[in-house]
């Protein structure tokens, strides 16, 4: 199994979005590159804000795409193809409509399930074999209500629940950067 060497965080630039629930997965990079001492800079030619961490002997690279959530695939492209990163090294961390706040699972491949940030990521890496580690947002109930929802903040106690579940996250992180997704696995989905 491979080692992660490039995280991605998903959300849309801008004040106006930072607290939405489709940026939990700025949040949560945010947070994962606090831990380690990085700080993020402009990197045109990646379309993004990005960062570079150490981690038990492993270089990770952490990218914040600029592009808004539809085109994250510009960014996550370009940076994967620079540095010769496969998919399956790649985790990218995404809200997730179809589980709960509080709930946080990893899984590799799959479809986009509606996800515009995943859709744009998939066609641009040609394949849907990359990690993704999945925050709940939950769900509105209705479709017609989704764009709303996720570009709305969470409620008081789902962001709480939603905080939670991140810091599981990291809790295994080092499990996945490692490439013992069994493991991380494991310890994320006995929990939620």
């Amino acid at each position: 199994m491979s080692a992660i060497r490039l995280i991605v965080g998903l959300g849309n630039p801008g004040r106006e979005y930072a607290t939405t629930r489709h940026n939990a997965g700025f949040w949560w990079l945010e947070a994962f590159a606090q831990q380690h001492n990085a700080t993020f800079k402009t990197d045109s030619k990646f379309h993004g804000l990005v960062a570079k961490v150490s981690v038990q002997g492993n270089e990770i690279w952490l990218l914040k795409p600029q592009t808004f959530m539809n085109v994250s695939g510009r960014a996550v492209g370009a940076l994967a193809q620079f540095y010769k990163i496969l998919p399956a090294e790649i985790l990218v961390v995404h809200d997730e409509l179809d589980l709960p706040p509080g709930s946080i699972k990893l899984k590799l491949g799959g479809g986009h399930g509606g996800h515009n940030g995943l859709k744009d990521i998939i066609a641009h890496l040609a394949t849907k074999d990359f990690w993704r580690l999945r925050i709940g947002v939950g769900h509105p109930g209705d479709r017609a209500e989704v764009v709303n929802f996720v570009l709305n903040a969470p409620r008081k106690e789902e962001q709480f629940l939603i905080d939670d579940a991140m810091q599981r996250g990291h809790q295994v992180s080092s499990l996945i950067i490692e490439g013992k997704f069994e493991a991380a696995m494991l310890k994320l989905h006995s929990a939620s």
